[in-house]
Formats: C-alpha cells, sequence, structure tokens
C-alpha cells in the first residue's frame, strides 16, 4: 500500500508541516524548540512542524520523533 506524505509551508509564518496521516491529532514540544510533532489521542505519530525553516542555514535538523 503507498503512503502519501502531504507538506505544507507558510511563507509568513515560515513553518513546514508534514503529515503523515491526516487524522484528529494535537501538536506537542519535542527536545527540540524548533519542532513539533502531531499526535493522535493513542500516542501515534501523524506528522510534525518546523519552525523557523529559512534559519536552518547548512548544518541539518536532527531530532527525536515519537
Amino acid at each position: 500500500a503507498r503512503k502519501v506524505v502531504k507538506l505544507w509551508y507558510d511563507r509568513e509564518g515560515d513553518c513546514l508541516e508534514v503529515l503523515f496521516e491526516h487524522r484528529k491529532g494535537y501538536f506537542r514540544q519535542t527536545k527540540n524548540d524548533q519542532v513539533m510533532e502531531k499526535i493522535d489521542e493513542e500516542g501515534n505519530l501523524l506528522g510534525f512542524s518546523v519552525l523557523k525553516v529559512s534559519r536552518l542555514g547548512k548544518k541539518p535538523l536532527e531530532v527525536a520523533l515519537s
């Protein structure tokens, strides 16, 4: 089965959102202030968002997600 990933970039808010599944959930902090993960009620990872994308530069951003 194919998985579809949805990507949104909000230029005004400088935020990238990536969703693996389009279901009800909520965003919570990760150990990196620049990344939020979206999970459902059971804690399953639905996606993530990256703030201040334009400031990433040459060094990759690395964060562990649930």
